[in-house]
């Protein structure tokens, strides 16, 4: 199991840095939002790996809040977007 775990957590933590990058670089606030949601379903799925290979539910409230913060900061950003637009054009 450990090789397994170790596995999952470097290809996760590549991902997780190819990510930062794409939110530090951009270009656009959309590009960084998508890669923010991709980060926090990272973040997710190391959890419920986690908690597949340990045995245990105990993470379960963390995985729901940040899908929670996930789904109103997408919905922020896109009010944010769509409210620029119309007053751009």
């Amino acid at each position: 199991m450990n090789v397994v775990l170790t596995v999952i957590m470097v290809v996760f933590g590549i991902a997780a840095i190819l990510t930062v990058v794409r939110i530090v670089r951009g270009p656009s606030i959309l590009d960084r939002a998508v890669a923010s949601d991709v980060l926090l379903t990272e973040v997710m799925c190391v959890l419920g790996a986690e908690m597949a290979i340990n045995g245990h539910t105990r993470s379960i409230p963390i995985l729901l809040i940040i899908a929670a913060v996930s789904v109103f900061g997408s919905i922020s950003v896109a009010r944010f977007v769509a409210r620029r637009d119309n007053t751009t054009s």
